[in-house]
């Protein structure tokens, strides 16, 4: 039983930390990642632009997308279908992260803004790259976590199943108040409360008495 608490609790785990990654991609992907300005020949004044992250770096939105919909998948296929969903959430984080990291070492290509042969400067805003970065980092955790237990993890419907042919099963429990309350009527209707009926029979009306 503990075992199969752990491997729910770590099925949990990946497909939160999947959707997790992939909503942050995809926060940061929509987010100004880089404010442009064009230098342009006078009299003529600069022109300023903004660069979300979906412009600066196209890879963060899709591979927030494949995040969220990995963490779904994760739900619903078992044994080597779900590793190869683990390998595809790390390869998703690792393409996350790598694109954060490449615009905060390299900035922001001038060919990514049209700007080639022109003065430009580029503003980059670090918070949002450095959140793809950690995104991405998540997915990779999530899809090593998933690669490594995934396939001895349960399927999706398969505690509801057991808890049902479980309960259609096993008979309901009496309690000590119960058999008390039994005691007490048998005791109105002039019965020996002390007599024993057939273990798992109803009695009939009126009641079976066993005279001691």
């Amino acid at each position: 039983m503990s075992q199969d608490v752990g491997a729910r609790r770590e099925l949990t785990s990946a497909v939160v930390a999947a959707a997790a990654a992939g909503g942050l991609a995809l926060t940061a992907g929509s987010q100004a990642w880089a404010q442009v300005t064009v230098g342009r020949a006078a009299p003529l004044p600069p022109t300023e632009s903004t660069l979300s992250g979906a412009d600066a770096a196209p890879l963060v939105p899709a591979a927030g997308l494949v995040l969220l919909a990995a963490a779904v998948a994760l739900l619903a296929v078992r044994g080597v279908a779900r590793v190869a969903t683990g390998l595809l959430v790390a390869l998703a984080g690792g393409t996350l992260a790598w694109s954060g990291l490449r615009v905060l070492i390299a900035g922001v290509r001038v060919d990514d803004v049209g700007g080639a042969g022109a003065e430009v400067g580029v503003d980059v805003a670090v918070a949002w790259p450095v959140l793809a970065v950690v995104a991405g980092a998540v997915g990779v955790g999530a899809g090593a976590l998933v690669v490594l237990h995934g396939r001895a993890w349960p399927g999706m419907g398969q505690r509801y199943e057991r808890t049902g042919s479980a309960s259609t099963v096993a008979p309901a429990s009496r309690t000590d108040e119960d058999r008390a309350q039994d005691a007490w009527k048998a005791l109105d209707r002039g019965e020996d409360p002390t007599a024993v009926a057939t273990p798992h029979a109803d009695p009939p009306p009126g009641g079976i008495q066993r005279r001691l």
